[in-house]
């Protein structure tokens, strides 16, 4: 009954090829939350995956329901003075993308090319939370118990940006209540380091648009006489953004990068794969690193641009101009004060033409835990016992996630411990984990179980 049997356990769950058909049943459940058609698809993955893989562990599941979403919560109690442990997975996933995958690879099917398992859901998030049941698993077998609380929430909905998830936590406090939230989703820095990060940056997307006229009209006849909404929407997005993307909406940005945050950054080096884009240095935020401007500081982007028909162009001046924009923050920036600040920026500028609109109802809050927080160390030594690496601290992911409802609501630390790696084509055709980041994660994973079972854990009775 060692650490290091626990994690042998939890490898051989790989190696012996039970991690793989797990898996690949999961995968070939499509949970395509955003498609309205899969709705009874979304509880068979709860109801034959989810309920079956925590009750053989011996957790107490209920499945909860908010808004017309289905949630799994499962419970394990073992200890009154040990800590208790919330986690967190998802079992949707964004649509398939069938026609779009290469040759042979389909998403709902886990197809081995490579050193790689590709299939939808495989990265994002079906087997994160695979990797951290299977580790459970290897602690239960190999000590005869956890050693400390555990408490998991399986969501149906993430990937719609997570309807009903707020609601349901505040609503449930006391069920939830946890001293720390240990979760998986999101990449790591990269491939080869395992990574830690903290919270996540906040997202919102917007409309921007002007519509000028009814109908268009011949740009001979009238070009040079009539307003083109393109251009001016155009000039509008240039004064949010200089031509190197550095933001000039003063409300949109921190104040500065934290010290404790700097700290963190400072080894976390990115770097661009072989199959990765490479990175733009001049772009962004002078002075900043690469890991500042992706984990520190905010970025604005146009997600789309239209006037006219682009499939047919035709010599007319267009009537309306409209773009899809999107900005992702830091602590430090309220989601509530953004779009009243474009609304005066582009005034002041002389755009008052040009129209303002949330593109949905929803948007990520950003959040962060202190880099140096004594659930930080201590998961951090935890990782490098096992690994015999120094992982990653990222303050916050450079992606959104629903952290605000465990950080904010239930404020809990919380502490992300991601499965993936940048290139890993989420949300895309081709969507694959390296079957050595899997390895590497259920080893590290099983160690930080068996840990938490150990003394000198924060929130423990005989801990620090």
């Amino acid at each position: 009954m060692t650490r290091d049997a626990a994690i042998a356990r939890a490898v051989s769950y790989l190696t012996s090829g039970h991690f793989r058909k797990d898996l690949a049943r999961r995968v070939a459940i499509p949970t395509e939350s955003q498609n309205s058609d899969r709705a009874s698809v979304l509880d068979l993955y709860i109801e034959t995956e989810m309920k079956p893989a925590f009750e053989d562990l011996g957790f107490e599941c209920r499945k909860l329901s908010q808004d017309g979403w289905p949630f799994l919560y499962v419970e394990r109690d073992e200890d009154a003075l040990r800590p208790t442990v919330l986690g967190y997975g998802h079992g949707d996933v964004v649509r398939g993308l069938d026609n779009d995958w290469d040759e042979g690879l389909p998403p709902w099917q886990l197809t081995e090319r490579d050193g790689r398992w590709y299939g939808r859901g495989v990265a994002d998030n079906k087997g994160q939370h695979t990797i951290n049941i299977g580790a459970l698993r290897a602690v239960i077998e190999t000590r005869g118990k956890l050693g400390f609380n555990a408490k998991y929430l399986i969501e149906m909905g993430e990937e719609k940006l997570s309807p009903g998830l707020h609601v349901l936590v505040a609503a449930h406090k006391e069920l939830f209540r946890a001293d720390v939230l240990i979760a998986s989703d999101g990449p790591r820095l990269s491939a080869t380091r395992p990574t830690i990060f903290l919270g996540s940056r906040g997202a919102i997307s917007f409309d921007l648009w002007i519509d000028a006229r009814k109908g268009g009209h011949h740009s001979g006849n009238w070009g040079g006489l009539l307003s083109d909404p393109a251009i001016q929407l155009a000039h509008a997005i240039s004064s949010i953004a200089s031509p190197s993307g550095r933001i000039l909406v003063p409300e949109w940005l921190p104040t500065g990068i934290p010290d404790n945050v700097r700290r963190a950054l400072a080894d976390c080096e990115i770097e661009s794969g072989a199959e990765d884009p490479q990175i733009d240095p001049d772009w962004g935020e002078p002075g900043l690193t690469s890991a500042e401007k992706l984990f520190a500081w905010c970025s604005f982007a146009v997600l789309a641009f239209e006037a006219g028909n682009p499939r047919a162009p035709i010599g007319a001046i267009p009537p309306r101009a409209w773009a899809r924009c999107q900005l992702r923050f830091v602590v430090g920036v309220e989601v509530e004060n953004i779009l009243p600040a474009l609304r005066r920026h582009l005034d002041q500028c002389g755009f008052s033409q040009v129209q303002i609109a949330q593109a949905n109802d929803a948007a990520f809050r950003a959040t962060r835990l202190d880099p140096e927080h004594p659930w930080v160390r201590w998961a951090a030594d935890s990782i490098g016992r096992t690994t015999g690496k120094k992982p990653a601290i990222l303050p916050n992911l450079g992606g959104s996630l629903p952290n605000d409802a465990f950080s904010d609501i239930l404020q809990l630390p919380t502490v992300w411990i991601p499965h993936s790696y940048p290139g890993c084509s989420q949300h895309a055709p081709n969507e694959h984990l390296p079957v050595d980041i899997a390895r590497e994660s259920l080893a590290l994973m099983a160690g930080l179980y068996w840990d938490l079972g150990e003394p000198n854990v924060p929130g423990a009775s005989n801990g620090d």
